[in-house]
């Protein structure tokens, strides 16, 4: 296989990180302006199964997490990082043709596979080049691009639904794919030596899930990120009903999306710009707090009956702002402590530390989004525990040397 020799420059290779991070944001939001149309097409009698669309793809991808970073630790990055493109191309393609939700679902679960390789192999590329503070500030600058792919992806979605309906997004995920695994295959170098190479053995693999298990920081960011990620695809798999359903939004859905997705896109500047002053653990705690006090007042305005009319819809967007916010704030960091110290395993690391929280992570977010009963109130009090969790969690490493 051809393989490039020359480093990229930082600003390329951000990018192209950010592409290969970005596989996930736009196959998730571009999904979220299909959900009506696709329950009307294939769940009619309960069109609030449609959302599993989304978790089914981030199920898939926590599946394939567990077996993309040992992979990429035996076989090299680019390999398993391309490979992972013809898996995800291959849903696409099934997706495209189903004619049956089942048959959607079974799809999406593939499709999420697939997207595991870029995802996990993009986190290990800047694991093999950059440790600690500094990969969390590259990680902010990566996720700022990042930003903008959720920020258009929902207009983007909606344009193609208007001219060919909603199986042609699956047809806009194949470009992307072809997109992004030709420029690293031309561009991006192989970043593991082949000495360095860890073979797939299941022995191995025990050996290395037992050593990242057994390291305190790890185990405990792995919990921390699962709560952070329940809250995101919660959020994810509900937004657009609230919109449609409480406010009566759905048309203006993608337009709001967007311009919240770039308001709350400024949290990965903030990061970057803090945290080689104020650390990881320090900033990750302190958007917890902002969170659980958030939560909680508006949580406590809607069950107690005193949210003015006027400013509903208002504090909605800003909650859901600083719901993004949060993540933008606080999923970088989380993994850098938690590859921080697995340096010499950064695949295996990577792979058991994505492939626990979004698994669990979908655990959550099922059963938030199933709830929803018109309102935002499900999902309000499902963000307001997770925050609470999580916050609590992070008080064990607080200690711990940055």
């Amino acid at each position: 296989m051809f393989a490039p020799h020359t480093p990229l420059k930082k600003p390329e290779f951000v990018a192209l990180m950010a592409m290969s991070f970005a596989t996930i944001a736009f196959s998730i939001d571009a999904m979220l302006p299909a959900l009506p149309e696709i329950g009307h097409a294939l769940t009619p009698d309960d069109l609030n199964r449609a959302q599993l669309v989304l978790t089914s793809f981030v199920l898939g991808m926590g599946l394939g997490t567990f077996f993309t970073g040992p992979l990429s630790d035996a076989f090299g990055r680019r390999r398993v990082l391309l490979g992972g493109f013809v898996i995800y191309i291959i849903g696409s393609v099934l997706a495209m043709q189903a004619g049956s939700l089942e048959l959607l679902l079974a799809a999406r679960l593939l499709q999420g596979v697939g997207a595991a390789g870029p995802r996990v192999v993009a986190m290990a590329v800047i694991r093999d080049q950059y440790a600690g503070r500094q990969m969390a500030k590259l990680m902010s600058f990566v996720f700022m691009v990042f930003t903008l792919v959720p920020a258009f992806a929902p207009v983007f979605g909606a344009m193609i639904i208007s001219f060919v309906g909603w199986r042609g997004l699956f047809g806009a995920f194949v470009v992307f794919a072809l997109i992004n695994g030709s420029w690293f295959a031309i561009r991006q170098p192989e970043t593991l030596p082949v000495q360095n190479r860890r073979p797939f053995r299941l022995k191995l693999l025990w050996s290395g899930l037992k050593e990242v298990l057994a390291n305190h920081t790890v185990r405990t960011t792995i919990m921390v990120q699962t709560l952070v990620l329940g809250v995101l695809f919660s959020m994810l798999s509900t937004t657009q009903q609230v919109f449609d359903i409480t406010f009566d939004q759905g048309a203006n859905f993608p337009i709001w999306f967007g311009v919240i997705a770039l308001v709350s896109g400024s949290s990965s500047i903030t990061n970057a710009s803090l945290v080689l002053r104020l650390g990881m653990r320090f900033l990750v705690r302190a958007t917890l707090l902002v969170q659980v006090l958030l939560s909680g007042t508006f949580t406590m305005l809607m069950l107690t009956d005193m949210m003015p009319e006027v400013a509903y819809f208002p504090m909605f967007l800003i909650w859901m702002a600083s719901v993004f916010f949060m993540a933008g704030m606080t999923m970088g960091n989380l993994n850098a402590i938690a590859l921080e110290p697995m340096g010499h395993m950064a695949g295996m690391a990577s792979s058991v530390t994505s492939a626990i929280s979004t698994i669990c992570a979908v655990a959550i977010a099922v059963p938030v989004g199933l709830t929803f009963d018109g309102t935002p109130l499900p999902l309000m009090i499902g963000v307001f525990c997770c925050a609470v969790l999580a916050l609590s969690l992070m008080q064990s490493i607080r200690h711990e040397a940055e």
